[in-house]
């Protein structure tokens, strides 16, 4: 049997040694670079999909990437409550938002369509049809050619990215109809899905399943090819906007996002396109330059 003092000696080694293995495992947890990503959830599959391979080859970096919208990015970052601020719109096109004290970081371009449930009936729209269904002009799918069905319009919230590109693009300064708005596209596909008569709009990385059926404008497919050189006109880029004191892992993961890795494969995994392969540009005010 041990005597006192040996036992008293082996408790204390025992208690000194798991000290300094705690503290070495909260010295290892402090010393990471820790990232925060919140905002457009068009983008968030990419960004998170992207961490976690990131983090797997970068053990001393921590990434967490949040939702919320384009605005509520924006807003944070601007209050330098997260690191990043992802968005599908130009931060000069966001109320209260000072874009020159920001870094825009182009990381991939986002097409998006509007989608209807498949009891409607229809397949192409032209441009002015679907204006004036999101703006009330026409509210039942046999003005259309579809069936005889009341049009159940899904929008987004006002501060959605997505919400933004979509009423630049198609309603050209209109005011949309009052209806049920949404904050995700997840939620959307959901809702349009199991709801008669639904129409609203996705980015084309969330209808890849067959569950709804997307709509073509003036006979023109909503697919990458068609982005890449505008003849679909409903696009936007996808933002990784940082304050302008960038710290190092912040800026090696940024690079990350534009290499060849990310943007050859994962990119088009997710059903984005890769910011190498426009064919045309867009600036702050809509406007194209090929």
């Amino acid at each position: 049997m041990l005597n006192a003092k040996k036992f008293i000696s082996i408790i204390s080694i025992m208690i000194i040694s798991g000290l300094v293995l705690t503290a070495c495992g909260n010295s290892n947890d402090s010393s990471k670079s820790k990232i925060t990503a919140v905002g457009s959830t068009a983008l968030q599959p990419l960004v998170e999909e992207a961490a976690n391979e990131y983090q797997q080859n970068n053990n001393n970096v921590s990434i967490t990437v949040q939702g919320g919208g384009s605005g509520t990015g924006l807003s944070q970052l601007q209050s330098k409550a997260v690191t990043i601020g992802n968005s599908d719109v130009f931060a000069e096109k966001q109320n209260g938002i000072d874009a020159k004290k920001m870094i825009d970081h182009k990381v991939a371009v986002v097409g998006m369509a509007p989608v209807v449930n498949k009891s409607v009936g229809v397949k192409n729209l032209s441009m002015k049809q679907l204006s004036d269904i999101f703006t009330g002009k026409i509210t039942n799918w046999k003005q259309v050619g579809g069936k005889n069905q009341t049009i159940e319009v899904i929008n987004r919230v006002k501060g959605s990215g997505t919400r933004k590109t979509f009423e630049a693009d198609v309603l050209k300064g209109k005011s949309a109809i009052k209806s049920q708005e949404q904050d995700s596209n997840g939620t959307v596909k959901k809702i349009v899905a199991s709801t008669p008569g639904a129409i609203s709009y996705l980015a084309f990385s969330f209808m890849g399943d067959n569950t709804l059926q997307p709509i073509s404008i003036d006979n023109v497919k909503p697919n990458d090819k068609n982005v890449e050189d505008n003849s679909w006109k409903i696009w936007s880029y996808e933002h990784m906007y940082t304050n302008k004191n960038i710290d190092k892992a912040t800026k090696l993961f940024i690079e990350y996002m534009n290499s060849k890795e990310i943007q050859n494969n994962l990119v088009k995994k997710l059903g984005y396109i890769s910011i190498h392969n426009m064919k045309v540009t867009k600036d702050a005010n809509n406007q194209i330059v090929k």
